[in-house]
C-alpha cells in the first residue's frame, strides 16, 4: 500500500513538472512579454492613456474601467515607472506559477527600485500585464555616474 502511495506521489511529481515545463514561456514568449512591458512604459512617460491601458489584462481594464481611473492609479502608485532616469529589463522567470518579469529603474536620486510586472495571456494568446509591485533593489544606489546610463528606449 506506502509502494503504491509513493508510486502515485512520484507520478503526480513528475505531471506537474512535466505540465509547468509546457506552460514555460519559450523565447519568444519573453520577448513578447518584454516588448509589452517596453511598448505600455513608453506610452506611459508619453501619457498616453488609452494606449499604456491596452497593454493590460482584461481583468485589470475591468477592475479600472478606463484609461483616465488607470492613469490616476498609475501616477498614485507608480510615478517611479514615468520619473526613471534609467530602466533595465532583467531575466525574467516563473514563480509558483507566475509568470513574472523584472525591470530595474534608477530613479533621478540614485535610488534603485525593481518593479516586477505578472504577465497572461489574454483569450487571443497575447501576452497581458496582470499586475505590478515596485521594490526596492538589492542595489542600494546606483554606483555608475549618470552620464554613463543611456537612456531608456
Amino acid at each position: 500500500m506506502i509502494a503504491l502511495l509513493r508510486l502515485m506521489l512520484a507520478a503526480a511529481l513528475a505531471f506537474a513538472v512535466h505540465a509547468r515545463a509546457e506552460d514555460a514561456p519559450t523565447p519568444l514568449d519573453w520577448q513578447a512579454i518584454k516588448d509589452v512591458v517596453g511598448q505600455q512604459l513608453a506610452a506611459l512617460r508619453k501619457g498616453d492613456g488609452p494606449r499604456a491601458f491596452a497593454f493590460a489584462s482584461p481583468a485589470l481594464q475591468t477592475q479600472f474601467d478606463n484609461p483616465e481611473n488607470f492613469m490616476r492609479m498609475v501616477h498614485a502608485g507608480y510615478q517611479p515607472l514615468i520619473d526613471a532616469r534609467y530602466d533595465e529589463l532583467l531575466e525574467g522567470a516563473v514563480i509558483d506559477g507566475r509568470v513574472i518579469q523584472p525591470l530595474r529603474l534608477v530613479l533621478r536620486d540614485d535610488r534603485v527600485l525593481v518593479a516586477l510586472y505578472t504577465m497572461q495571456k489574454d483569450d487571443a494568446g497575447r501576452w497581458r500585464i496582470a499586475g505590478c509591485m515596485l521594490a526596492p533593489s538589492t542595489i542600494r544606489t546606483a554606483s555608475v555616474p549618470p552620464a554613463a546610463f543611456r537612456a531608456p528606449g
